[in-house]
């Protein structure tokens, strides 16, 4: 996905000719989700070409199998006539004896609007560009052009990041750039700003009105804005802008997926309906990509493999110090409280540092299993309960451990990321993970960058974060009233009885006690539940650290089994002052720098 922009100077007013392939679809069966899609691939060389669907997508590190939704394909020569077509494997179409000239057709199913598939209705064409075009890979250096022949009747107009070249078609570079443009098609509304010569727009697809688009859009100026701050400049987009494409509609499945020059954006929440708060946390998220992953780029992801599955060892850095400056943002902007942002911190930090995973892989080795967890399916039991914690979450409380250990060095994370900006991601120079760990040693010094990588990134420990946020004017404190029980537990479906949804966690109290996903739980010390009581308000009547007779069944058996409740491991984050404590003036003067707020 990178490119130069001497090149992209080039194929701006790219016209077809006999090195582009061209591809139009169109979508007369929308109410049926069907899409059909022609495509001519000139002046060929080989007499056996290979057309394939993605199995993977840009942003995304599973596996997604596009093919599926693919049938009656077709393929011709220049003159009409039928080619043989053979299949070599699930993804693939082999077509021999064109012309010099292949034509294809099929029929592509949609109907998940998100960042990984495509959607096609009567609302809109919602196109993620691997789960709707198929490639050759033989070809991928070639330029394309598209064609969207919108449906005038539903007054449809098109966004993308894709440039134009006339009426509804678009232009690529090359294969990589194509499948790194999502696509809307909708009667969206649009709003757009300017920023240091470049445009900033919203396409917004949502079924409110003229002035909730404008209210959501001041929200995402500040949120740019504030972004920009970070590093000291937006990145030079290569055609100018950059795009949000926003579907805030009730068919589609929530997401964010980041691309090079736009983002794509998807909730069922309506702006009137929460989304106008809740939504704007993805919006945060997904244009600090536009710097941290898009431009300062893991070199474990380029380029970008279509074929397999893409794995890295960085998504702690990309993915999860991104997730750090999420919350961070909205605070900067003024779109949430230091309060609510300070006590905000307490679900990420606890579901890390309270989770027996972390005696299995550290951060680096989390991030190896995204192809398995990043929107992947399986049909047999995991134990991600036990063996796995988000590299989104592991980043954002490792994140806000730099930052704050910078900080009480006169330094801070902003600048850090600044230096790898200018280091890696400006002149898109692909970066290791050793990278950023020669960049930490030379803004921090050596004993420091050495120090936070062995202990936090090559290893799991967890940091002093009490002090930590102390420095900040935080209290960080673990209650030790709520009693613990190490699984997630909700009242079955014929109120019988307690059912365990999860595996328990290693070491809790429902683990030692031998219980597992599953086990119907009748009662505890023969204390009788009430059907609408909640597993946590039931165990509240139960005294911690003395054993317990816990009544269950298991494929139908009653069994019994003796469990002893300790306090919840759970940390509380506050402000000093909410605590009755006062900050001393350096410590506000920390927190001010750190949030960037009065």
């Amino acid at each position: 996905m990178r490119f130069t922009l001497t090149f992209f100077a080039l194929v701006v007013g790219l016209v077809i000719n006999a090195q582009t392939n061209s591809y139009q679809i169109s979508f007369k069966n929308a109410v049926h989700h069907e899409a059909v899609i022609q495509a001519t691939f000139p002046n060929l060389t080989e007499d056996t070409v290979e057309f394939r669907m993605s199995r993977t997508s840009p942003g995304r590190y599973a596996l997604h199998e596009f093919a599926k939704n693919v049938y009656d394909f077709k393929a011709t020569d220049s003159k009409g006539k039928a080619l043989k077509v053979t299949r070599p494997n699930p993804y693939a179409w082999e077509v021999s004896g064109h012309d010099g000239t292949i034509n294809i057709s099929y029929i592509l199913f949609a109907n998940r609007s998100d960042g990984t598939y495509s959607q096609v209705d009567e609302t809109h064409a919602h196109l993620n560009i691997p789960a709707t075009f198929m490639f050759s890979p033989q070809l991928s250096e070639r330029g394309i052009e598209v064609t969207f022949n919108v449906r005038e009747d539903l007054d449809w107009k098109v966004a993308t990041q894709l440039p134009l070249v006339s009426g509804t078609t678009y232009t690529a570079p090359n294969l990589q750039y194509f499948m790194d443009s999502p696509t809307e098609i909708s009667n969206y509304m649009v709003r757009s700003f300017e920023v240091d010569g470049q445009t900033i727009r919203l396409a917004l697809h949502h079924n409110g009105t003229k002035a909730e688009a404008d209210e959501y859009f001041e929200k995402v100026k500040k949120v740019v804005l504030a972004e920009k701050e970070v590093y000291g400049e937006l990145p030079n987009f290569d055609y100018g802008s950059y795009t949000f494409l926003a579907c805030y509609i009730p068919n589609a499945s929530g997401d964010g997926m980041e691309h090079r020059n736009s983002t794509i954006l998807t909730s069922t929440r309506s702006l009137a309906n929460g989304g106008m708060e809740r939504n704007i946390g993805t919006v945060s998220h997904e244009f600090f990509h536009a710097w941290n992953v898009e431009r300062i780029r893991p070199k474990t992801l380029e380029p970008f493999d279509f074929e397999e599955a893409n794995m890295s060892g960085a998504l702690w850095f990309a993915e999860g110090f991104t997730s750090y400056y999420t919350g961070l943002i909205l605070c900067r902007a003024g779109l949430s409280t230091p309060k609510d942002y300070v006590e905000g911190l307490a679900g990420t930090f606890n579901y890390v540092w309270n989770s027996p995973a972390r005696q299995f892989f550290n951060p680096i080795e989390m991030s190896f299993q995204a192809p398995f967890v990043d929107a992947a399916t399986s049909v047999d039991p995991v134990n991600r309960e036990n063996m796995f914690i988000s590299y989104y979450s592991y980043g954002s409380v490792l994140g806000l451990a730099l930052d704050l250990s910078l900080r009480e060095k006169g330094l801070n994370l902003d600048d850090y990321m600044k230096l790898v900006w200018n280091k890696y991601g400006k002149p898109e120079i692909p970066y290791t993970i050793q990278n950023l760990h020669d960049a930490l040693n030379a803004y921090a010094g050596k004993t420091f960058g050495d120090d936070f990588f062995n202990k936090y990134i090559y290893k799991s420990d967890m940091p002093d974060y009490k002090n930590l946020m102390t420095s900040v004017g935080v209290v960080l404190e673990q209650p030790k009233a709520s009693p613990y029980f190490g699984a997630y537990v909700s009242m079955s479906p014929d109120k019988s009885g307690y059912m365990i949804l999860r595996n328990t966690k290693i070491e809790s109290p429902a683990y030692k006690a031998g219980l597992d996903n599953g086990d119907l739980i009748l009662s505890i010390n023969n204390e009788p539940f009430l059907e609408e009581q909640s597993f946590d308000d039931y165990l509240k009547q139960f005294a911690l650290g003395e054993p317990l007779e816990v009544k269950f069944t298991r494929f139908g058996e009653e069994k019994t089994t003796e469990i002893t409740l300790t306090p919840s491991p759970d940390y509380v984050f506050s402000l000093m002052e909410d605590k009755g404590k006062k900050p001393s003036k350096q410590v506000l003067e920390h927190r001010k720098a750190w949030l960037k707020v009065e």
